[in-house]
């Protein structure tokens, strides 16, 4: 399984440090992975190499103010506002477009919250292309065990109008990660997952949340290739970092008729880090997701 590492630059200027994880013979699906917060797309571990040696490509690349395409200081957790990180997206799946073979975007934490976000604000013309779409642990609500309170929640957004390339630390609880003590070690060592935030960053954050688990933002039944939706989520039901009840719930209110959900009792948050061979079975049901929705052509049509 070879990998490939580049520099992708948007439309600003700004230079995104890119991975792609090839397969062996000829793929038979391409996936687009954005990370999530204190993350980058080195630290998932066993998880693309697996998605490759199924036939599926992964591409990905570190966000704006996160892991290598971080070249100062003053970069870290500087994302923008949403209106910017989904615009990186869209750069960045403009790369692999058009694509000879099914294309599907997937999201972990942060990540997942953002895509969600991308089915019904990203740009019709490349949504079309995009066959479907996977949450792992997506942050539509925090959890009970990180939630902040109120008025923090309150005086940051504010902060955030002020001040917004301020930043602050926000540092994440690597017990609540997962439950394998060497991902702990690994996410509690790694440098380039710093737990810092702009607050304008963190605003936005919190804002995609809220519009999330409050239904204002409601997902489309035709966000995808075809015209239509195709949505997978995973979440663990001991999620100590993203709400899996607000996760369900989000999911029990779209419509569309292609939509999965899959619950892993007493699982953390890095579903796919979680101690072998339980992470197994997460892999596996991403892979064979993909897959059966990868086999026939898909009519084209307008979104």
């Amino acid at each position: 399984m070879a990998t490939e590492e580049g520099w992708h630059t948007v439309e600003d200027g700004a230079k995104l440090y890119t991975k792609t994880w090839k397969t062996e013979g000829p793929a038979k699906a391409r996936l687009v992975f954005i990370h999530g917060f204190s993350d980058h797309c080195n630290t998932y571990n066993d998880f693309f190499p697996t998605l490759a040696s199924k036939g599926i490509e992964v591409y990905s690349y570190d966000q704006r103010g996160w892991g290598r395409t971080v070249q100062k200081p003053s970069e870290k957790g500087n994302t923008g506002p949403t209106t910017r990180v989904l615009d990186d997206i869209t750069s960045f799946l403009k790369t692999v477009i058009p694509c000879p073979i099914p294309l599907f975007l997937m999201g972990h934490s942060m990540g997942g919250g953002e895509v969600l976000c991308y089915t019904t604000q990203g740009p019709a013309d490349v949504r079309q292309h995009i066959r479907g779409y996977l949450l792992e642990a997506p942050f539509v609500d925090f959890s009970p065990a990180s939630k902040p309170s109120p008025i923090t929640v309150f005086f940051g957004r504010l902060a955030g109008k002020l001040m917004p390339h301020h930043q602050m630390v926000n540092k994440l609880d690597v017990t609540l990660v997962s439950r394998n003590a060497a991902v702990q070690k690994q996410m509690e060592e790694d440098d380039l997952c710093h737990d810092t935030g702009t607050l304008e960053a963190l605003a936005g954050l919190l804002d995609r949340t809220g519009a999330l688990a409050s239904g204002k933002i409601k997902i489309p039944d035709d966000a995808g290739e075809g015209g239509e939706t195709r949505i997978f989520f995973a979440h663990g039901d001991s999620d100590g970092i993203t709400n899996f009840h607000a996760t369900k719930s989000l999911f029990d209110r779209i419509t569309a008729k292609d939509k999965e959900f899959k619950h892993y009792e007493g699982h953390f948050h890095r579903l796919h880090d979680e101690p072998a061979p339980e992470n197994h079975a997460f892999m596996n049901d991403v892979a064979d997701w993909i897959l059966a929705r990868s086999v026939e052509p898909v009519q084209k049509s307008k979104l």
